[in-house]
């Protein structure tokens, strides 16, 4: 079942991706030939009043083919596209708002998920502030010098990552980041501010290195259809931070044993499923929020890459050299595939350790 529960987890994410392109183009006007849930040869196909929507062999993702693309214009060269309908005839804000309704479309998703989860659970426990609340007796954190009442207002590693926490849960995740060695403290108390430096210890019962600092009780929420929104935008804003702080610390060459690729995915699908539905629509709601996130870096093959390229080409008043973009593409796959390699490795190694 795991094959399947991955498999349906790819479709909704990179189909609803390409959905929001698809609607954003047709509303512009865009000829677009095919919308396609899944890979290769085609097994079912249906004609609309223009575009052709299929279903493919893979059932991993899906694509769309408008008319101004270089894959597309190759794989329907019979079409006859009325003028003006092709992609690159349309004015580059136009081209701008189509290259973004994908990851728009990824976030969209993710909110309606995460939304839908606190609704069917009927509560939501509001974090608390970075408010420390008591201190573990001969703990690092007492060996440090933090005291109940310390507002922790920044936390760095070691490796120069630093964050800002709004709430207790948004150190939880920033932790994840830890990778051994001291950790510093700015907190405030009794209105100054003071520098603690500590050095976490390995919990052998939670399995999790900790320092010994306890926040306050959360706030129970009853939820409902009105409310569950707000809530919604309140993980995905938590889980945003996380995926820049950890974005951030790639570019400085930190963090690389952690990423994980298809195979960890598939592994997690599993799990996350075993676990119910809760559990998997929760999965499906952060990689859909990880996948818009990551669409929006500025490497040519990615969506933020062409809208960076579009916005550089409007600035000077014309086209970049097309020699130059297509190197810049080329160099900008070898660095994917070679990201997919070696996150495809540290998957396998994590299991056969």
């Amino acid at each position: 079942m795991t094959i399947i529960y991955f498999l349906l987890l790819l479709s909704i994410i990179i189909c609803i991706h390409e959905a929001g392109h698809l609607l954003a183009a047709k509303f512009f006007g865009v000829y677009c030939y095919e919308y396609a849930f899944g890979m290769g040869p085609a097994i079912f196909q249906k004609k609309g009043k223009e575009t052709v929507y299929s279903i493919r062999a893979l059932p991993i993702g899906g694509f769309v083919s408008m008319a101004g693309e270089p894959d597309g214009d190759e794989a329907y060269p019979d079409v006859v596209v009325p003028p003006g309908r092709r992609l690159t005839e349309q004015k580059r804000w136009k081209r701008i708002i189509i290259m973004l309704a994908g990851v728009t479309m990824n976030f969209l998703l993710a909110l309606f998920l995460f939304s839908m989860i606190f609704l069917m659970n009927g509560s939501y426990v509001e974090s608390p502030k970075p408010i420390v609340n008591s201190v573990v007796e001969n703990s690092p954190a007492e060996k440090a010098g933090f005291q109940a009442g310390d507002v922790i207002k920044k936390i760095s590693l070691e490796d120069g990552t630093s964050m800002t926490p709004d709430t207790f849960m948004d150190m939880t995740y920033f932790f994840l980041q830890y990778e051994g060695g001291k950790e510093y403290y700015v907190v405030e108390r009794d209105g100054q501010t003071l520098e603690l430096e500590v050095l976490p210890e390995y919990n052998e019962q939670e399995q999790r290195y900790m320092i010994g600092i306890v926040g306050g009780e959360g706030t129970l929420t009853k939820v409902n259809i009105l409310n569950c929104w707000k809530y919604g935008l309140e993980e995905m804003w938590s889980i945003t931070k996380l995926m820049f702080t950890t974005i951030l610390r790639l570019f400085r060459g930190k963090g690389l044993d952690q990423l994980s690729g298809p195979v960890g995915i598939y592994n997690a699908a599993g799990e996350y499923a075993a676990l119910g539905i809760t559990a998997y629509l929760f999965l499906i709601a952060q990689l859909s929020l990880n996948v818009g996130i990551f669409n929006l870096l500025p490497l040519p093959v990615l969506d933020g890459g062409q809208v960076v390229i579009t916005a550089v080409e409007g600035l000077i008043g014309k086209p970049l050299n097309q020699k130059f973009k297509l190197g810049l593409m080329g160099a900008c796959w070898v660095l994917l595939i070679g990201l997919m390699v070696f996150v495809t490795w540290n998957d396998i190694s994590r299991i056969f350790s």
